[in-house]
């Protein structure tokens, strides 16, 4: 998923103003944020006057985008989610939500029409949760009303154990999707059952089993260490099942609790001390001697090679155009998207305003990013990342030296977060192995100070 600094109700402060003992401090609690994306929607407000897209899009010049479609319906919420789903299978309810995704696809297509698409993702909530004849439809608009090209795109699809059927499957690999990703969290029914996700272990293996035999280019299988009641063993148990399945890609996630969450902190304090850091540790060792490269704090995979002739994308996920209610769109200066809601009144609320909008040409919620934003964004996506930071690729494009833009990020280097490499003539600052499972913390340390202030005053609704 489909990729934004989150602050959890733990509320984490950074003592005093000097990076050195800021970056101390949140060393020291690696687990009090995340971030997967930047700026995070609670800084988005809105944006008055609107922008029109025509304008907003004309001025993008990267050669292809990433077109993404947001379904937020779950059949239940988990106990660790705050994501903008709502708990809904009602087939009416779908249907008008995709026809107003459809609407909306209509009105934007000729404007995101001056580049192809070469990355197609389809996010939520659960997509699968959708019948047959709606699932379908997704893909056709994405195909003759947005123009995507199957076969020069790669294509992503989540899923759940509870919504894997063969018929849907079957649509999918029909439509040449070539990443299938379901999110699993344990194999243990008590831990399953302690963030409030119905779901039994026999439930999980039938539907890898059916995914399996569909022979997906890329399967996606994820985890979440630090569940109530987890050990060592029961985390380790999970991780053999999830390797027997030999999935191209496993991703781990730690536990978080945050305003509006059903599994609250003092769920987890009350299991004693904190051992997720000793999760993961066990967890990549693990991961890297079954032949798995770490590429981020989350990600880990196999070599992968595809019969598509694929367009290049950009890591920075410039140019995503991001259809459905809750999905985020990226220009190299304007975030923008649908107001952000969590709980379930809210969540209901925006999605009945974005069946009920005829209208979708503009962007009128979210957040212009001044160059200093943009600079640290760069940053933040690319460091956070195995790739790393390239040097030459800041100053090529941006005009300036990061390290002189930035001094602070030395302190990485006093920590023994972050080593400098050199690959060939290219000089790369990336995080050390021990950095890496820093990166929440270390992307906490980057936000800038606005942007905290204004995630800060967000009141969850």
């Amino acid at each position: 998923m489909s990729e934004y600094a989150e602050r959890t109700t733990a509320g984490a402060t950074h003592s005093g103003s000097d990076p050195a003992e800021r970056l101390r401090d949140v060393l020291t609690f690696p687990y009090r944020s995340y971030l997967y994306s930047y700026p995070h929607k609670t800084a988005y407000r809105e944006l008055n006057p609107p922008i029109p897209l025509q304008s907003l899009w004309e001025k993008e010049d990267t050669e292809t985008y990433f077109l993404y479609m947001h379904i937020p319906f779950c059949a239940a919420r988990c106990g660790f989610c705050n994501l903008f789903t709502l708990p809904d299978k009602r087939q009416d309810s779908h249907e008008q939500y995709v026809d107003a995704l459809e609407r909306q696809a209509k009105q934007w297509a000729p404007v995101t029409s001056r580049r192809p698409y070469s990355r197609f993702a389809i996010g939520g909530g659960t997509p699968t949760l959708l019948n047959e004849t709606q699932l379908s439809r997704l893909f056709d608009i994405a195909e003759h009303t947005m123009g995507l090209d199957a076969s020069q795109a790669s294509i992503s699809v989540e899923t759940s154990p509870d919504t894997v059927t063969d018929g849907k499957l079957s649509i999918l690999k029909e439509r040449r999707v070539d990443r299938v990703s379901m999110g699993i969290q344990s194999f243990i029914e008590a831990e399953a059952s302690a963030i409030y996700r119905p779901q039994k272990p026999q439930e999980v293996e039938r539907a890898l089993e059916k995914l399996v035999r569909h022979d997906f280019p890329l399967l996606n299988l994820d985890l979440i260490y630090g569940l109530p009641g987890q050990t060592e063993e029961t985390w380790m148990y999970s991780l053999e099942r999830v390797l027997a399945y030999n999935p191209g890609e496993v991703f781990i996630y730690p536990l978080y609790t945050r305003e509006n969450t059903i599994v609250k902190p003092e769920d987890i304090q009350r299991q004693g001390p904190d051992i997720r850091m000793q999760l993961y540790k066990v967890a990549r060792e693990l991961l890297k001697s079954k032949g798995y490269t770490q590429y981020s704090m989350r990600r880990f995979a196999k070599e992968q090679s595809s019969a598509k002739a694929l367009l290049p994308y950009s890591c920075q996920e410039e140019g995503m155009v991001g259809l459905g209610c809750g999905a985020r769109s990226y220009t190299s200066e304007v975030h923008y998207a649908s107001k952000y809601g969590v709980t379930y009144k809210a969540t209901q609320s925006i999605i009945a305003d974005y069946v009920g909008t005829e209208r979708y040409d503009v962007a009128d919620y979210g957040i212009v990013l001044s160059r200093d934003e943009q600079k640290r964004r760069f940053i933040l996506k690319a460091l956070l990342h195995r790739e790393g930071l390239m040097l030459s690729a800041y100053q090529e494009r941006f005009g300036t030296d990061a390290m002189f833009d930035y001094p602070w990020l030395n302190e990485l280097l006093v920590e023994e977060m972050a080593c400098f490499d050199v690959e060939e003539i290219e000089q790369v600052l990336r995080l050390t192995e021990n950095g890496l499972g820093y990166s929440d913390a270390i992307g906490d340390w980057l936000i800038s100070a606005d942007i905290r202030e204004q995630m800060e005053g967000f009141v969850f609704s």
